[in-house]
């Protein structure tokens, strides 16, 4: 593989298996929930049915704030102790929520969670980092997806089948073996890929300059601000598909299988970039998937304001599945082009990327969701404000670079 900068570690299939699963953690911890907000809420006496959203967006801060730290961590004791750490964390949070008796203390657990698998999804970036870069990056990080969008299709089934013989703590109970059995295998099969001559002192100065870094490149916060939009999109849905799907459309428990069908399209998008991403490169493949997801968004505007928010749910699906292969397709790359001009601050530019993209995101989402009015109004009008944001965003960023590159080439 071209771009490869590193033999070190096992083959790239099992590397790209390992690296999926415990990035996946996440995933599995939002999308095995799904099916379980309502019972959650109604046990731990919850009195407005859209916080219970709450549980899921806690996550997403414990998130945001562990991917800064364990990122800069990373660069001071190595890849493997922080992502270590990051489990034990990981474990304390699922304790916590399996005996969670009050809503605070489950939001405690959650928010722990958050901050524990922070350390295996954004160190395992900067490990990636370590050892692929350029096209060959984005190509390692489309077939991790794969892997990764297959948990939104399998996470919501299992935790319904869970819930039809057990109650939600057997879903917290669940994830805290994954979590064992992907602590495991890292720990027996990669080994480290940042030796200690390369290491850094732990300092704030650090993730300072990195921030600094970040915010003053505009290829690195155009397409970092670009990769919080469209998450936020995406956590917008995460936060009211089950309310969207279960009741608005009154479906029930075959809920699990229309965000599995969804899930399905995010899934071949990564597959599909993972295929094209070396011979089109990243920013054609980007710009192509912003433009269609705009105009998908948009055209589902109308079809939502001409439905009074209550399209039949076939054509609801029939907008929604091209515009999650156009997310898809976006993820893997936005993220690699934020990282390209960060290689040399590859652990903490990581971390301030995705800390800084979840931070973008999450109020963002959370927005959706907490407007959600029994519409799909809330959730359709988020996807086309984010979409050409994040294309206006692109638009600046790679001006920018265009611009830099001219200065950079010798007069005369």
């Amino acid at each position: 593989m071209s771009n490869l900068k590193s033999e070190t570690g096992p083959r790239l299939g099992e590397f790209v298996a390992m690296m999926a699963l415990m990035t996946s953690l996440v995933a599995m911890s939002i999308d095995a929930m799904l099916p379980a907000l309502s019972e959650i809420g109604a046990e731990l006496g919850v009195q407005r049915v859209n916080d219970n959203q709450l549980i899921l967006t806690t996550l997403f801060i414990g998130l945001a704030v562990g991917q800064l730290f364990y990122g800069a961590l990373s660069d001071t004791i190595g890849r493997k102790r922080a992502i270590y750490l990051g489990y034990g964390v990981f474990f304390a949070g699922s304790l916590l929520s399996i005996f969670a008796v009050s809503f605070p203390m489950m939001l405690a657990g959650r928010l722990l969670q958050g901050l524990g698998a922070a350390g295996p999804r954004g160190v395992s970036m900067a490990l990636i980092r370590d050892r692929f870069e350029g096209r060959a990056m984005a190509q390692v990080m489309s077939f991790i997806s794969v892997v990764f969008i297959l948990v939104p299709i399998i996470a919501p089934i299992l935790g319904q089948a869970i819930l039809l013989v057990a109650d939600w703590r057997a879903i917290f109970s669940a994830l805290l073996v994954m979590g064992v059995i992907s602590l495991l295998w890292f720990a027996l099969r990669q080994p480290e890929t940042l030796p200690p001559a390369r290491r850094a002192p732990f300092s704030a100065r650090r993730i300072a300059r990195a921030l600094v870094e970040v915010l003053t490149n505009p290829v690195a916060l155009g397409y970092t601000l670009m990769a919080g939009l469209i998450s936020g999109a995406l956590q917008g849905y995460l936060s009211s598909a089950q309310q969207i799907f279960q009741f608005q459309y009154g479906l029930g428990t075959l809920f699990p299988l229309v965000f599995a069908i969804n899930a399905l399209s995010l899934g071949l998008a990564s597959f599909v970039n993972g295929r094209v991403v070396m011979r089109y490169g990243m920013r054609p493949l980007v710009r192509k998937a912003l433009l269609a997801l705009c105009t998908l968004s948009i055209l589902l505007v109308g079809v939502a304001l001409a439905t009074d928010g209550q399209p039949p749910l076939p054509l609801l699906m029939i907008f929604l599945l091209p515009s999650f292969f156009c997310i898809g397709i976006l993820f893997g790359n936005m993220n690699s082009l934020a990282m390209e001009p960060l290689g040399h601050i590859a652990g903490v530019g990581a971390a301030v990327v995705g800390s800084l993209s979840t931070l973008v995101a999450t109020p963002l989402g959370a927005g959706i969701g907490q407007v959600y009015n029994e519409t799909v109004l809330p959730l359709v009008l988020g996807f086309a404000a984010f979409g050409l944001g994040a294309l206006l965003l692109m638009r600046w960023a790679e001006g920018a670079r265009a611009a830099a590159a001219r200065r950079a080439q010798p007069t005369g």
